[in-house]
């Protein structure tokens, strides 16, 4: 099956045409509060977060929705939050790419902090794949895709998305 590139970029452009705006309106959103992602290993999750990436745990207490789950946060700055949930007894099976699931998670890092975790992973021995000099791509410990990119909040490879 092949795909029609050409008639996909003339949609890109009738979007682009109709839905982005010069004068972009105020969102209603005040921000992320969270993004929340299941774990089959609480402390595995903690150390790979807080001890490898230096995202402080900020919070850890039951699920209310799930009876001896965990509900549990990382700082991941800007006020944003990062959170998980184990969901034991639960046969969830391994992570996967699916249409409506998650593709990854871009996290924005200084430039200097950017090189040291890179620095790390490569000490802990964590595959990545190295895409520019700003953006590394790896997996953490139950296959979720991250993305550290050294550019700042509201730009994308030099450009202004924001």
């Amino acid at each position: 099956m092949g795909i029609d590139y050409a008639a996909i970029e003339a949609t890109r452009e009738r979007i682009r045409g109709q839905y982005l705006q010069a004068r972009r309106p105020e969102s209603s959103a005040r921000g992320l509060h969270h993004f929340a992602l299941i774990c089959s290993n609480v402390e595995r999750t903690v150390q790979f977060y807080q001890e490898l990436l230096e995202f402080p745990l900020t919070e850890i207490f039951e699920n209310r929705d799930y009876k001896g789950s965990n509900h549990f946060f990382f700082d991941i700055g800007n006020g944003n939050l990062l959170a998980f949930f184990d969901l034991p007894g639960l046969d969830l099976g391994p992570y996967q790419e699916v249409l409506g699931g998650l593709h990854h998670i871009a996290i924005s890092v200084e430039r200097g902090r950017w090189e040291r975790l890179r620095d790390k992973l490569d000490a802990a021995a964590v595959p990545y794949q190295l895409e520019s000099d700003a953006s590394i791509y790896f997996r953490d410990p139950d296959g979720a895709r991250l993305e550290l990119l050294a550019d700042p909040l509201g730009e994308m490879y030099g450009s202004r998305v924001m």
